[in-house]
C-alpha cells in the first residue's frame, strides 16, 4: 500500500471523541436511547402521547361527531362499510385505482341512494338538482 492509499482510509475516532455518525445496521437507533445514553443536552421534545396527523390538521378544540370519530378510528358504521365495499367492488370489476366523482356517484346510486330533499349547505353557483319523488318513479 503507497503512502497517497493510506491517506484516504477512513481514520477511526479516538477514545475521547464522541462518534458522530450512528450506523443503523448497528441495530441501535439514536431515538430509542435516554438522553443519558445518547449524550443529547438540549431541551426534552419528546412527548409522552404524539398526536395523529388528523388532529393536528382539524386544529385545537374542533370536536368530531361521534360517527366521523368512530369511522377515523377504523370503527365503521354498516352503513359505511357497505359504501366502501361498493367501492372497492367497483375498483376491481373496473380495473381502476381512482375513480372519478361521477363513477363515485354511480355507485351511490347504485346502493340505492336519491336525493330527497334540499341540501343543507350553501353552494354558491350551484343549482339544485331535481328531488326524487318516489310516485313518480312508480309511475
Amino acid at each position: 500500500m503507497n503512502s497517497e492509499q493510506a491517506d484516504n482510509l477512513p481514520v477511526p475516532p479516538q477514545e475521547d471523541q464522541p462518534r458522530s455518525v450512528v450506523d443503523r445496521r448497528a441495530g441501535l437507533d439514536r431515538r430509542q436511547k435516554s438522553r443519558q445514553e445518547s449524550g443529547y443536552t438540549g431541551p426534552e421534545r419528546r412527548v409522552a402521547e404524539r398526536r395523529t396527523g388528523l388532529e393536528r390538521r382539524r386544529g385545537a378544540g374542533i370536536r368530531r361527531p361521534e360517527d366521523r370519530k368512530a369511522a377515523e378510528e377504523g370503527e365503521m358504521t354498516a352503513e359505511q362499510f357497505e359504501f366502501v365495499m361498493a367501492i372497492e367492488t367497483y375498483k376491481k370489476v373496473n380495473k381502476k385505482m381512482f375513480p372519478t366523482w361521477t363513477e363515485v356517484l354511480e355507485v351511490i346510486q347504485q346502493l340505492g341512494y336519491r336525493k330527497v330533499r334540499e341540501r343543507a349547505i350553501k353552494l354558491d353557483s350551484v343549482p339544485e338538482p331535481q328531488l326524487f319523488d318516489p310516485q313518480r318513479e312508480a309511475a
